[in-house]
């Protein structure tokens, strides 16, 4: 991650929330925009007031009318079995198990989402969804028709929030990351077929009844390892729009059009 004194640039800033918003309307951007985003606020540079800026430029780019949704997963809610980046001593697992917390929309942190997800996923008007591990926040006047009801299997599936983005006619908006980090892809992956799709058994602590519990469930094993492939092919296909956001590289596409081509392309080449 870049030091302060890295960022602090002339080719890299200054920002502001009225720049950063100019740059998000010139990719198209448009007042009531149903928008997914995915970001890295290093790569926009330094803008003043950090992630808070980015979020407001966003919101003042769609308007009151439109509606913003970003991933806010939390897989330190998984099964610490499986836990690899890093994993734990196998003699603390049990424990872990007996007390990791409950998952608590307001309250349990995202992780690796990134300073611009958390300060989102904080604001009063946002809203977050009900799955324990790969949950969104939105905020909008769609944010609850969107994320208010998000079953816990299959977590990305067609009652997801991402089918429900895709109803909606959403924008993919890409700032300083690539399309490894198109949360949309998982939609594709529910609707693609491939000789060795398969399923995993997961087990997570929520609350039933003012009650912490474990429940267990099955879904389908989502694998990004070819989302930068597709991505490749996204970019070659013409349907996105390029420009900047403050520094960073960044692309805006009809999420439709994403989930349609990623689920041709892994039924064709998975």
């Amino acid at each position: 991650m870049p030091s302060e004194a890295d960022t602090i640039d002339p080719s890299t800033g200054p920002y502001s929330v009225a720049s950063l918003t100019t740059d998000i309307r010139a990719l198209g951007v448009t007042d009531g925009s149903v928008l997914i985003v995915h970001s890295s606020l290093s790569k926009i540079g330094w803008a003043a007031g950090g992630a808070q800026a980015v979020v407001m430029a966003l919101l003042e780019a769609v308007g009151p009318d439109g509606t913003i949704v970003m991933p806010t997963q939390s897989g330190q809610l998984t099964d610490p079995l499986r836990w690899q980046a890093p994993p734990i001593p196998a003699e603390w697992i049990d424990e872990v198990r007996q007390t990791l917390p409950a998952y608590d929309p307001h309250l349990t942190p995202t992780r690796q989402m990134g300073q611009i997800v958390e300060c989102f996923r904080s604001h009063p008007g946002s809203i977050r969804s009900s799955h324990p591990i790969v949950s969104f926040a939105a905020n909008g006047p769609l944010a609850e028709a969107i994320v208010g009801d998000h079953p816990l299997t299959p977590s990305f599936g067609e009652a997801s929030p991402l089918a429900k983005l895709y109803e909606h006619d959403a924008l993919v908006l890409l700032i300083g990351v690539s399309h490894s980090n198109d949360t949309s892809l998982h939609l594709s992956e529910h609707r693609a077929s491939w000789a060795t799709k398969k399923t995993m058994t997961e087990s997570v602590p929520v609350t039933v009844d003012g009650n912490r519990q474990y429940v267990t469930y099955e879904d389908l094993v989502a694998d990004d390892e070819d989302f930068g492939v597709i991505g490749d092919a996204i970019e070659r296909s013409g349907i996105e729009r390029v420009g900047t956001v403050g520094s960073a590289n960044a692309r805006l596409a009809p999420q439709r059009a994403i989930v349609d081509f990623g689920a041709q392309w892994m039924s064709t080449n998975r």
